[in-house]
Formats: C-alpha cells, structure tokens, sequence
C-alpha cells in the first residue's frame, strides 16, 4: 500500500475526497456540469497478460487495463473521473505488483482520471506462481444533452480512423497460438523493432484528444475497436438506416498486423474480425466538419485518416461494407 500511494497521488483531481486505503473511495461529481450523467465501464486485458508473465514485461500491462475502459466510456462522450483497479494473485510479488500499478497510474495520468482505489488480492492456490490477473473500472461524466450515441449518423456523413499503436488488448489468443505454432522467438525483428515491443505495446489512450475534439466539434458517433475488431464494432454505433462503407486501402496495414497474417494464414475476413488491424478508435462525423476534425486530431498528436463514408442501408445489406 505505501508503494502504491505515490504513484496514485499523482493522479488526484480536486474532486477526489480522501486518498488510497480507505473502504470506499470518495468523489465529487465536477461542478460544471449542469445535468451529469455518469457513464461506466469495467474490462481486463485478457491473455496479453500471458505473454507479460512469460516476458516480464509487468511495466506497461497497467496501461492496457486504463486504456480499455476509459476507451469505452469515452465513445458516449464521457470525460473520465476516476479509476479503480482490481489485481489477483497466488502470492504476492510486491515488485511486480507495484510494477502494475505503477503502469495503471501512468494510465490514468495521460487519460486524466484518478486512480482513487483498487483491491489487491492474495489468494494461494488460485493462480500459478508468478501469475495475476487484472480488471479495471473507470467512471466518468457527460451532460445529458452531449451523450453521444450515433443516432444524429447520416448519409454522407464521414468516418475517420485512428491509429492504433497495436493489437492494443485483443486477439492475444490467436496471436500466442501463432507463436507456437512457429516457435518465434521474442527477438524475431520487424523491421527495426523486435516482435515482442511490437505485441506488448500499450494501448493507445484517446482521451485527451478526443475531449478536446469533442469541446470543439459536434461528434456524432464514436467506436473504440476492441474484441470483434472492425467488423463487429463500427455497427454498434450506427442507426438502422445506414451502412458504414470503409476503404480497406485508405490506411496502411502496420507491418505487425501484416506479419501476423502471413504467419497465421489468416484469412481477411477474420483478420477484421479479430484485429484492430491499424484503427484504435472511429469517428462519424458531419462531412462539413470532417476537415476540421482531422487537423485538430493531428495536432493532438493522433495518426488518421479519412477511412470511409456513411449511405443508406439497403434491404438484406449489412451495417458495415469493407472493401
């Protein structure tokens, strides 16, 4: 508990009541909101976590668990608040663990939210030496009036991706059966980067510049790609009336993604279902808008591209068309 107060101190926002230890964390909904709406998410990061046991790589695996939640919640507009962490282990290593969590407070830094509490379980027999798991649980905050949930999306309206800085936290199963299946070794070079820095990246965090995005613009739709890549989660955002048509050549495939699908013998339909394939996040935006929105996120820092348009939806069409 005392290694992991310093690295939550730097966390805090005026609102936070109190600090870490405590049964319950205390916290103050922002007085700038005229009518709050609290918005919540709760993930891990799945068997990413297997290939940071069997490389130690303990680092940045606390980013990936920040990263997918305040994703999430950001999609409906939400700014995020604060952060609880949840990590689970047979006997506790406290280097590691302090690792962890001092990634998880890292997280919560760059996306702006407190790190107000968590649970660190010690439970013998549950887990493997020198394994853990992990789960994270953001909270955050928007006016009722600026939920965004894709309703306002049109026909001519224009669909930006964001780069990703990875497989992010998704497709790890497939991605260690790869591994197997070949024995590729850590050290295995893409280009000028080893394999495995390419695999554990963090996931890229979209608050920052997506708020200030969002401050700016009248965003219409927003979709974090995670489990079901592409395929599957640009139609979560999109009304019934329309279909997302995407451009497969409007960005380029990142060499990782490439060379997992050359060594996995993955079909393209599945490397869009599984993979972010190079597109952490979507945005829907009116076409008027839509240059605008670009320069703001490049200035932010972000990668991206214009990636596809919104028409209507056909009789017996699917929600999304990649080609």
């Amino acid at each position: 508990m005392e290694m992991i107060k310093p690295f939550a101190r730097r966390t805090l926002r005026p609102e936070a009541l109190g600090g870490i230890g405590g049964f319950g964390a205390l916290f103050e909904v922002p007085g700038k909101y005229r009518q709050p709406v609290l918005v919540s998410g709760t993930d891990g990061v799945g068997t990413k976590l297997k290939l940071a046991f069997e490389y130690a790589r303990h680092a940045t695996i606390g980013i990936d668990l920040v990263a997918m939640s305040v994703n999430d919640i950001l999609v409906q507009g939400a700014e995020p608040l604060f952060f609880l962490d949840y990590f689970a282990c047979g006997k506790l290593d406290v280097d590691t663990a302090a690792l962890v969590i001092q990634g998880i407070a890292r997280g919560c830094e760059e996306s702006g939210c407190a790190l107000i509490g968590g649970e660190t379980a010690e439970m013998p027999g549950m887990y493997p030496d020198g394994e853990y798991d992990l789960a994270g649980f953001a909270v955050g905050v928007v006016e009722k009036d600026r939920i965004i949930d894709g309703s306002g999306i049109r026909e001519n309206d224009v669909v930006l991706g964001l780069a990703s800085s990875g497989p992010h936290s998704n497709g790890f199963s497939l991605i260690r059966k790869i591994l197997d299946r070949h024995a590729i070794q850590p050290d295995t070079l893409l280009g000028e980067t080893r394999l495995i820095d390419a695999l554990l990246a963090p996931t890229r965090i979209y608050v920052k510049s997506l708020l200030t995005l969002m401050a700016e613009l009248p965003v219409k739709g927003l979709a974090h790609i995670t489990g079901g890549g592409l395929l599957e989660n640009i139609p979560r955002v999109l009304p019934d009336s329309v279909t997302a048509h995407i451009s497969r050549s409007a960005w380029p495939l990142p060499p990782l993604f490439d060379w997992l699908q050359q060594h996995g013998n993955v079909v393209e339909e599945e490397m869009l279902r599984v993979f972010n394939c190079g597109i952490g996040m979507v945005v829907v935006i009116a076409p008027e808008h839509a240059q605008k929105a670009i320069e703001m996120l490049r200035n932010s820092g972000e990668t991206v591209w214009q990636i596809g348009t919104i028409k209507p939806r056909q009789l017996g069409t699917p929600p999304i068309i990649i080609t």
